[in-house]
């Protein structure tokens, strides 16, 4: 990992857990184990870091889970369904990164207009374009009835979304949370799938 990768690991780790004004140049320096001069070098100063940061994650993110414009394979089947979705929430639950990432967005979205942003784009608005999207592809293949993607794409999200939530306050709730996203994507399944 170079010095620019470890930084940007230990601004992460320290934003999500004391926020991003509770955490100084001179904490991440010491936690790379460099001296804060020494950070300058990489980056101009902390809102570069923080920038630097939500940038690498969205990308990382996207990559991983998917977006608006790469929405992944369209399953063939509930059971495809499930399984690729459960996939997605097991990285979105589970990956470090991703975590951290959601819990310094959480905090500082009423602080800055970037953050308040891509808190809603992966909150609400860009995970519903994308799930309206692989909707509408599936009812195309005719694994899904005719409707409003865009309404079907909300309801399949808002339950989710809000159970990630409660994962990141209630981490020894992980296996349980699962659990109730699985049933709940079984019941969509079981009400909007064509049999």
């Amino acid at each position: 990992m170079s010095t620019k990768e470890k930084i940007l690991d230990a601004a992460l780790t320290l934003f999500s857990e004391n926020g991003y004004d509770g955490t100084s140049v001179e904490q991440i320096a010491n936690k790379v184990g460099i001296r804060a001069p020494s950070l300058y070098k990489h980056y101009a100063g902390k809102e570069e870091i923080l920038n630097a940061l939500i940038d690498s994650a969205q990308a990382h993110y996207e990559e991983m889970f998917g977006s608006e414009m790469n929405i992944g394979r369209v399953p063939e089947s509930g059971e495809e369904f499930i399984r690729a979705e459960m996939g997605r929430i097991a990285f979105t639950i589970r990956d470090p990164v991703i975590r951290k990432t959601r819990m310094l967005l959480v905090q500082e979205q009423f602080r800055s207009e970037r953050i308040a942003e891509v808190t809603t784009m992966h909150q609400l608005t860009g995970i519903q374009r994308m799930y309206a999207k692989l909707l509408e592809e599936m009812m195309k293949k005719g694994l899904v009835g005719e409707d409003d993607p865009a309404l079907l794409a909300t309801e399949l999200t808002a339950p989710a979304v809000l159970l990630i939530a409660k994962a990141d306050r209630q981490p020894q709730s992980l296996k349980e949370i699962e659990e109730s996203i699985e049933r709940h994507l079984r019941h969509f399944c079981a009400v909007y799938m064509k049999k």
